[in-house]
């Protein structure tokens, strides 16, 4: 039973770590209500995190949050009480714990749920640019910056995304961005070595075609490609598909080694799907990769790809019952915020942030074929891919 005596007992705790030196985490959340993104990241700082058999004790502190919206079902207020970390009204105070200064270790910016417009390309209006535009504010009037993590892709408009990006890069911080999906656990294990002899691609998920469930499907294509010979180059051009047009480009085998990993498919052919979605991706050293989506009969992230002539294929995992695909990449971020290191690189999430602003005016402009000499982001994939070991739980 929780007592409020257990509640003090865990803000003692807390405060007693805190003052051991344990790093500071200012959050900063769009909605905070259970199963949402602020849950999943922001509680478990909180609370620590299980993967597999193993718990991982937080080695941060949420010192304090700020949250742009109350939703009807909002535990932020309660968490505060339990742990002792203080909500503030602004972004500012939520770095500066209201000294005027920079006072955080670090910023969880998690701009995912809430009640946001979305325009007419189908992007839902997250402020994750109008939050790090605050925290930039922050750093430059403090004359210092702490380590950033963005959730998801950095922003709906590419201009903005870069934006981000480019201030990490000039005023010298730590940042880290992306998907849950690209780093959770893979069933069979499967990961290549650098400069491995990719021929082709696919990524196959579900329903979910907005720019949100788009995302997650290009970064987990991306965090296998990357690793393709001579690495990463950037993206020469996108094309988004829907309907019947899809099935013109869709490669065969591919598509059946990479429903061969299913475990929760629906009943039916994939050419029976009523609105399948396929966003292609030509990047700029001449490979060719897809991720296609079909509601109603995939609930699940696939991959198959060529590689040397032979065809592999996986299923990045994801436990829905627990949403412990958050727990790698919490870990993942708690090491950059304590250590500064950086498992994947953030420019995996700056392309395909980009490639996913693009693909959504392809759609509005009425699946037009376009060339982004915009994304010319060359980067190396790290010596051994990160994602959650294990079968997953």
């Amino acid at each position: 039973m929780i007592t409020r005596r257990t509640l003090l007992g865990a803000a003692g705790v807390m405060a007693a770590a805190t003052a051991q030196g344990r790093k500071k985490i200012a959050a900063l959340s769009t909605a905070y209500h259970v199963r949402s993104h602020s849950d999943n990241f922001i509680t478990r700082f909180l609370e620590g995190y299980w993967i597999n058999e193993k718990y991982y004790p937080t080695p941060c502190d949420i010192v304090s949050l700020y949250t742009d919206q109350v939703h009807p079902g909002d535990i932020s207020r309660r968490l505060a009480y339990a742990y002792g970390f203080k909500i503030f009204p602004t972004i500012a105070e939520t770095l500066t714990l209201g000294t005027g200064k920079l006072a955080v270790d670090g910023v969880l910016l998690i701009g995912e749920h809430g009640n946001y417009p979305s325009n007419d390309k189908r992007q839902k209006l997250y402020p994750r640019w109008e939050f790090m535009k605050q925290v930039v504010e922050v750093y430059e009037k403090s004359g210092r910056a702490a380590p950033v993590f963005v959730d998801k892709h950095l922003s709906y408009d590419w201009t903005k995304a870069k934006w981000m990006y480019d201030q990490s890069r000039r005023l010298k911080f730590p940042m880290m961005a992306g998907s849950s999906v690209s780093v959770t656990f893979r069933r069979p294990e499967l990961d290549f070595p650098m400069d491995a002899p990719f021929e082709e691609a696919l990524e196959v998920g579900g329903g979910w075609v907005e720019d949100g469930g788009i995302f997650h499907n290009l970064e987990t294509l991306q965090c296998f490609v990357e690793r393709r010979k001579g690495g990463e180059t950037g993206v020469r051009a996108v094309e988004h598909l829907d309907g019947e047009a899809v099935w013109k480009f869709v490669p065969r085998p591919l598509l059946e080694a990479a429903l061969s990993r299913a475990r929760k498919s629906g009943k039916g052919r994939p050419e029976d799907v009523k609105n399948p979605v396929l966003c292609r991706i030509e990047y700029r050293d001449g490979f060719r990769a897809a991720a296609l989506m079909l509601p109603g009969l995939v609930n699940e992230h696939l991959f198959a790809a060529w590689v040397g002539g032979k065809i592999y294929s996986t299923l990045c995992y994801i436990p829905i019952e627990n949403s412990n695909n958050f727990s790698p990449l919490v870990d993942s971020i708690a090491r950059m915020f304590t250590h500064g290191t950086l498992d994947y690189p953030v420019e995996r999430t700056l392309l395909t942030t980009g490639a996913l602003a693009f693909l959504m005016e392809s759609r509005h402009q009425g699946h037009r074929r376009i060339e982004t000499p915009q994304l010319q982001i060359a980067y190396r994939a790290p010596a051994r891919s990160y994602y959650g070991p294990g079968e997953g739980s």
